[in-house]
């Protein structure tokens, strides 16, 4: 349940909070060139393939504008020039060679599906209140500073918490918190397994990520056992990530795809709270009981050919940014204990500050891997003016609407996504998917962004060739981006998350 964004409140009371002045910094004001520099590292580790493509375009003209005498003078003149003809053999030979050797393999998402807890899991902000109070844990300065930020997280009336929490008193132990694991892990692998028709015993990757929980054997392990996986299957189990753990599983099974050939990567993101709900007054790690649900994801992956009619996606980008050598970002989200001895997570008061400036980083990597090149000239030209001369002109900030259709923007929490809409310059429809998937699941931790991708096709509005930036924020510090292209029109899967409720779809949040 490690924490990527929060929301705000306002009380006299309140020992550490994220206060409405603690907003993320507005990108205008400096942008670092070396991050410029990686982004562009990246596009001219490619270069080889963008060299082909203009070369491949010139040779195409030119043969379509030869006649029947001009093959016949060729042919003639190829004939009794055995030098030449060879010559060209084996550069076109080497070259078709580097290119196949070092050409990535396209990565295919078949599919993909985030669980839905049962109804009467279900914490409705009185029953939260409610229970609160009934456990006898919380002094009232701390019951009122919970009833503050529920009003403004952002969340609505039908998120899920564990069946321990809704005991009083609660019931946390080993034995309540694997059976939370099983329920959202199984329940999201049975119905990706059935909307796929993928036998287990053909997934070769397994990747879990859940930051909190990581009990002996692993949950891999329990995934393992449960499916009967195969002897030789490359199991991982991630653990301490934070909300932006998922973009990292996406990742490190991307890269195993690189190496095994023709078979399947399973990831799946979870979180668990039932071990994990902070009975203390401490206000900095009273914020994730507020915030955090039940929630997870499993997503199918692919690197075999055939996929690539029926996958809904290709995988084109991840960018990875990590802001851990920096004290302060490194404990901005901490699980610690309390005074009293009470364990839970921590917040820190800069934690917006933070999350923007590795925005930022991760931003301007990213961006020269995805802007149109008009942006990218623009952007360049005003950091180059701004480095050479010292001028008090401000970097052009691109706009990411021209690169992306849709944005899945990690629902951490109200505060996040209010500054990201503003800083990033986005519409309200842009910012749609993360509010409600926040209202309806609350912040689900690293599976969130899956929740939001699916309310987008749910609503419709997927086609063929839009492009989907997913970014996460979490512990550590951490911003991490993932790119995906559709490669169909792209309808909702069965039993996904929205299917009964999404026209009930935007509703207004109050302020």
């Amino acid at each position: 349940m490690n924490q990527g964004g929060v929301a705000t409140a306002n009380s006299g009371s309140v020992g550490v909070q994220i206060q409405r002045s603690r907003r993320l910094p507005d990108f205008l004001q400096s942008v670092n060139l070396k991050y410029v520099k990686l982004g562009y590292h990246y596009l001219i580790s490619n270069l080889l393939t963008l060299c082909f493509i203009p070369l491949i375009a010139v040779i195409s003209i030119e043969v379509s504008q030869m006649n029947i005498h001009d093959l016949h003078q060729l042919w003639v003149h190829l004939k009794f020039n055995l030098v030449s003809v060879t010559v060209c053999s084996a550069i076109l030979v080497f070259g078709l060679t580097v290119y196949v050797m070092t050409r990535p393999r396209p990565v295919y998402l078949v599919d993909y599906s985030c669980y839905r807890a049962p109804d009467h899991l279900k914490a409705s902000y009185g029953r939260f209140m409610k229970h609160s109070r009934l456990t006898g844990d919380f002094d009232e300065s701390s019951l009122e500073f919970q009833r503050k930020i529920l009003e403004r997280s952002g969340l609505g009336e039908e998120t899920y918490v564990p069946k321990a929490m809704h005991n009083i008193p609660p019931t946390p132990s080993m034995a309540a918190a694997r059976e939370e694991a099983e329920e959202v892990m199984f329940g999201a692998l049975d119905i990706l397994l059935k909307n796929t028709n993928v036998n287990p015993k053909d997934i070769g990757i397994l990747v879990v990520n859940c930051s909190l929980f990581n009990p002996t054997p692993s949950l891999s392990a329990m995934i393992v056992n449960k499916y009967k996986l195969r002897g030789n299957i490359r199991s991982f189990n991630l653990g301490g990530m934070g909300c932006s753990a998922g973009v990292i599983a996406l990742d490190l099974a991307k890269d195993l795809l690189q190496v095994h050939r023709n078979t399947y990567a399973v990831v799946l993101s979870t979180e668990n709270i039932t071990q994990n709900w902070y009975f203390g007054n401490d206000k900095s790690m009273l914020i994730p009981n507020c915030l955090f649900r039940v929630g997870g994801s499993a997503v199918l992956l692919s690197n075999k050919s055939k996929d690539s009619l029926r996958a809904k996606y290709k995988l084109i980008h991840v960018v990875r940014t990590h802001r851990g050598a920096d004290d302060k970002a490194f404990r901005c989200v901490y699980q610690e204990q309390d005074d009293a001895g009470k364990t839970g997570v921590s917040l820190s008061k800069d934690l917006m500050a933070i999350a923007g400036v590795a925005l930022k980083t991760n931003i301007t990597t990213l961006g020269p891997l995805v802007l149109p090149i008009s942006e990218q000239l623009l952007f360049f030209s005003t950091l180059l003016v701004k480095k050479l001369f010292n001028a008090t002109v401000k970097p052009y900030i691109p706009d990411f609407k021209l690169a992306f259709d849709h944005f899945c923007i990690h629902a951490g929490g109200r505060a996040v996504i209010d500054e990201l809409e503003k800083n990033l310059q986005l519409l309200p429809i842009h910012v749609e998917a993360s509010r409600m998937t926040l209202h309806r699941f609350g912040n689900t931790s690293s599976s969130s962004i899956w929740y939001e991708l699916s309310y987008i096709e749910a609503k419709g509005r997927m086609r063929k060739r839009n492009r989907v930036w997913q970014i996460a924020f979490g512990s550590g510090f951490k911003c991490n981006s993932a790119v995906w292209e559709a490669l169909r029109n792209v309808k909702p899967s069965s039993n996904g998350p929205w299917e009964d409720c999404i026209d009930n779809y935007p509703v207004k949040i109050s302020t």
